[in-house]
């Protein structure tokens, strides 16, 4: 059964750093390609930030410099590094994994992030 923990939300002030991490379990976690997500209160979910299994990593206009996705197939994790957070960054953050050739796809609970002074 495929299970996807987020983790590492929380409040903080603009300007401020985050790390989210995702604990995945399941499934061959070094085979599926692996990326976060982000929902603000009224607005659809968008991609932030993935990680494919050859190693290679694409990012949201919107986060290119201050956010880095990073994974350690060891401990089949993912994580997100958030620096100079601001408030238009509040959002859920979700993590996903896509299986091999796209076929599936699943999501964790998500975890809330909220940038406010």
């Amino acid at each position: 059964q495929v299970q996807l923990v987020e983790s590492g939300g929380g409040l903080v002030q603009p300007g401020g750093s985050l790390r989210l991490s995702c604990a995945a379990s399941g499934f061959t976690f070094s085979t599926y390609g692996m990326s976060w997500y982000r929902q603000a209160p009224g607005k659809e979910r968008e991609l932030v930030a993935a990680h494919n299994t050859g190693g290679s990593t694409n990012y949201a206009d919107f986060v290119k410099g201050r956010f880095f996705i990073s994974r350690d197939n060891h401990v089949n994790m993912v994580y997100l590094q958030m620096n100079s957070l601001k408030p238009e960054d509040t959002a859920v953050y979700y993590c996903k994994a896509r299986s091999p050739r796209g076929r599936s796809d699943y999501w964790g609970q998500g975890t809330q992030v909220t940038v406010s002074s």
